[in-house]
């Protein structure tokens, strides 16, 4: 279930579609199983739970005029002045206890210790240990203002269940000025910040960087990851291990119990319909594989994936459908926002921070705005390279730029379909003159993924992305779309949807915008339009092109049971390999055109199957 909430606008969210799960585009996934199979297991995900010594993040904190980690000891080799005996117990920061202001003389952190309503904003050394120790007050006295010392790098060496500085439980805000929050490369996996129930953090002038979250190891070969997605895999796979490793989750939704495992989607191969010159060609070409509705379970699977434990066994019995989305235990490396938190992260950056999980920049299950601030060079191993998100955000005036999303959502990742971990629904997006660029996936969606949530873009451009399998740009599933005086250009997937991928039941919404200049290896190199509806006014396709032997739809493509609608719509100057270069309408499939909308200049051909348009 996706949450209940409401627009960024202050409206009510208009209702998704039906809530049922889909399997993900199938179109050139048996040809590219090995490449995402090897990227996704063998790279990144099979590495131990316990990192070695030797084992280190390419994360590390810029360097500044300042560089103090949390043991207190300057990093140019001095002791800090304000640093203190190590009084951590056990890697617990409840043995950590304030030495100032106890004896009742006016500490550092107010009169007798107290942390007072009257003034509560509190200067914070450039000390790790200190920031930790205002952290934890400002939770025990209602919140507070930490102002961070200019210039300073906080190191951060413990661990504690996963993260790196205490969970925020009050209303905190922490303001810097060229101030970087940074894990140590050589220390342990963990997150950098945890926004918890009713906590709300408030980040201003920071750079949170080089957190790093390790998913635990999975044994699955290739061909059963993808099996679900593909007809031609499916018939190859092997029966998954009778045996997990304590504690970690199963590698697919058949290595579940019985009791809880989802079914497998029932994929067949239906070859989208072509002329009769060309029929024999295109029935044989791989990409034109397209799965079939998979009709969920009644219920879902009550493992609740906590934030700082591992999740229990499900026991057998009735599953119940959980109100929320929650967090994985890898979730999040630089910022985690669980369900009932939330966070404003203000001119500020989130860097070369890496998920096990989703969100390798930031994953939100809560409520988070993120304003003038950029999200660049994260890592997830399964969705959301820069931010993921099952709640609330919204991005406005910032750029999310150069992440990777292994699976899906290299850029942005508004839920994710159940491969490897549950599935989790999208909540509602809102992005508004932002730039989403030049991130890439394996999987769907290079620059923005959402599945069965709700998206918006409003003025924002998406440019110079990259996805395998479908969706260069953007790629949406049983979601909701909408595309108000957008951009989206130069992207590219060596699949179908090189602009957009709009698939299973979605409704996509494209308003005074550009879908320019993306490139696909097989079909619908502007759009591609898959048992969706797609509305398109004053907008204009132009410049794209389906390069592939078996390519065709340059500037559309729709399949058959899927709705296209042209309003004041150009589409010129499209290219294909086989025609038609502009508009490829399946049989079956609809496209209506106004008469002020103009199909023209696209090679080889302008249409087939499209009423009222010059072939």
């Amino acid at each position: 279930m996706s949450n209940d909430v409401t627009s960024t606008d202050g409206g009510a969210s208009t209702a998704p579609p039906t809530r049922r799960r889909r399997a993900l585009w199938v179109a050139g996934v048996a040809g590219l199983t090995g490449v995402v199979g090897l990227a996704a297991l063998g790279g990144v995900a099979a590495r131990n739970d316990k990192p070695q010594s030797e084992q280190v993040s390419d994360a590390q904190p810029s360097t500044n005029r300042q560089n103090v980690s949390d043991d207190g000891a300057n990093r140019d080799g001095g002791k800090d002045d304000g640093g203190q005996d190590d009084e951590w117990s056990g890697g617990d920061w409840s043995g950590f206890d304030d030495q100032s202001g106890k004896d009742g003389k006016g500490g550092e952190y107010g009169k007798g210790g107290e942390y007072g309503e009257k003034d509560r904003t509190r200067q914070v050394p450039c000390d790790s240990d200190k920031l930790i120790q205002a952290i934890t007050f400002a939770n025990n006295k209602h919140g507070g203002v930490l102002e961070l010392a200019k210039g300073c790098t906080y190191t951060l060496t413990r661990n504690q269940e996963g993260n790196g500085l205490p969970v925020i439980t009050e209303h905190i805000t922490l303001k810097g000025e060229h101030t970087t929050i940074g894990r140590d490369a050589t220390a342990d996996y963990f997150r950098i910040l945890n926004v918890g129930p009713g906590g709300h953090l408030t980040l201003k002038g920071l750079s949170i960087r080089g957190g790093q979250t390790l998913q635990p190891v999975m044994t699955a070969d290739p061909a059963t990851v993808w099996a679900p997605y593909s007809a031609a895999v499916r018939s190859t796979v092997a029966k998954p291990s009778a045996a997990a490793a304590p504690g970690a989750k199963p590698a697919t939704a058949a290595a579940k119990p019985a009791a809880t495992a989802k079914p497998a989607a029932k994929v067949a191969t239906k070859a989208a319909p072509a002329p009769a010159t060309a029929k024999a060609t295109t029935a044989k070409a791989p990409t034109a594989a397209k799965a079939t509705k998979a009709t969920p379970t009644a219920t879902k699977a009550t493992a609740v994936k906590p934030v700082a434990a591992a999740a229990k066994p499900v026991a057998a019995g009735p599953a119940v459908t959980p109100l929320v989305e929650q967090p994985g235990f890898t979730d999040g490396a630089g910022v985690l926002v669980q369900p009932g938190g939330r966070a404003e992260i203000l001119d500020s950056e989130l860097l070369y921070n890496q998920s096990g999980g989703n969100g390798g920049g930031l994953a939100n299950f809560g409520s988070t705005r993120l304003s003038k601030t950029t999200v660049a060079h994260n890592t997830a191993f399964f969705f959301g390279g820069g931010i993921f998100n099952a709640g609330v955000l919204q991005v406005d005036e910032s750029k999310i730029k150069d992440n990777t999303g292994i699976i899906g959502g290299g850029g942005v990742a508004n839920g994710a379909p159940e491969i490897f971990t549950d599935d989790v629904d999208g909540g509602s997006a809102w992005i508004y003159k932002s730039e989403v660029s030049d991130n890439e996936t394996l999987g769907f969606g290079g620059g923005v993924l959402d599945v069965e949530g709700t998206t918006t873009l409003h003025q924002t451009t998406v440019s110079d992305n990259t996805a395998v399998l479908a969706g260069g740009g953007i790629a949406v599933a049983d979601s909701q779309l909408t595309l108000k005086d957008a951009t989206v250009a130069k992207n590219s997937t060596a699949g179908v949807g090189g602009g957009l991928a709009v698939a299973f039941d979605s409704v996509a919404t494209i308003e005074n915008s550009r879908i320019k200049d993306n490139t696909a290896g097989f079909f619908g190199a502007g759009l591609y339009n898959d048992d969706s509806v797609t509305t398109l006014r004053d907008s204009e396709v132009v410049g794209n092109r389906a390069v592939g032997p078996f390519a065709r739809g340059g500037g559309i493509f729709n399949t058959e049971g899927s709705e296209v609608r042209l309003h004041r719509t150009t589409v010129a100057h499209n290219f294909s390999t086989l025609p038609p270069g502009g508009i490829f309408n399946s049989l079956g499939g609809t496209v209506t055109l106004d008469d002020k909308s103009a199909v023209t200049a696209n090679r080889p051909t302008n249409c087939f199957n499209v009423p009222d348009c010059f072939a």
